[in-house]
């Protein structure tokens, strides 16, 4: 039976893609802050280990992941996928308190899982694994009024590239996927603020396109990897964009 921990598990994409991955019949370690959320979801499934912990704290990162290895053995896939879109606006206009949250959740949060997923499938044997990084078509062209995602963003494209190179001598492959518009919470504070402001809203798209798209990414075989995918709305602005 293959694994895989999904992290930001109990919400929007991290939901969606963790709930096809136990459907698939995957053990699926359910990484999120809240526990009702993920005991609630785990309660229909015998498959789903929830693990409780923040992702901005590394030992409780690290003590999630240990966790799951003592009960399923064996890490095969990390979807890294926690993050926040904190509120927008001009550089001048973000508050510092929003920067450093942004920051310290979609990049400092991704490198304390990936750290973790890495050194676990470098030591366990089989050795090797794969890491899929949620990135954003905000780790290729901004929206407007948001430098903080956008740049956290950008900065996980960094992230894959190196685990990427640093993984091949451990047989750790790693690979980045991009979502533009999947409808979630998040997307529909975006879209519930362009219809505020007289705009139209851009296109969106189902939220199981994106997670179907992980399982995609995380059933290739060792020997295969997605580098890059990009999933979106059809008619979203995106090329054109930057």
């Amino acid at each position: 039976m293959s694994t895989i921990i999904v992290t930001g598990a109990s919400s929007g994409i991290g939901r969606a893609t963790a709930e096809l991955f136990l459907a698939e019949g995957w053990t699926v370690g359910l990484l999120a802050r809240s526990a009702d959320v993920l005991h609630e979801m785990a309660s229909d499934y015998v498959n789903a280990i929830p693990l409780v912990a923040d992702v901005t704290d590394a030992e409780m990162v690290q003590s999630a992941f240990q966790s799951f290895q003592d009960k399923a053995d064996r890490l095969d896939v990390l979807f890294n996928n926690a993050g926040i879109f904190a509120p927008g606006g001009t550089i001048d206009e973000i508050l510092l308190e929003d920067w450093y949250q942004s920051v310290n959740v979609n990049l400092n949060g991704m490198f304390h899982c990936a750290r973790e997923a890495f050194r676990t499938m470098r030591h366990q044997f089989p050795q090797g694994g794969r890491i899929i990084n949620n990135g954003s078509i905000a780790a290729h062209v901004p929206r407007p009024n948001s430098v903080h995602y956008s740049a956290t963003k950008h900065a996980i494209t960094g992230l894959t590239r190196s685990l990427s190179l640093d993984g091949r001598d451990f047989g750790i492959a790693c690979g980045q996927i991009d979502i533009g518009n999947a409808r979630t919470q998040m997307v529909q504070g975006l879209v519930d603020n362009a219809k505020a402001a007289g705009q139209t809203p851009d296109p969106t798209m189902d939220v199981e396109d994106a997670a179907r798209s992980v399982m995609h990414m995380a059933s290739l075989p060792p020997e295969a990897n997605v580098q890059f995918m990009t999933v979106m709305a059809t008619t979203m602005p995106y090329i054109g964009r930057g």
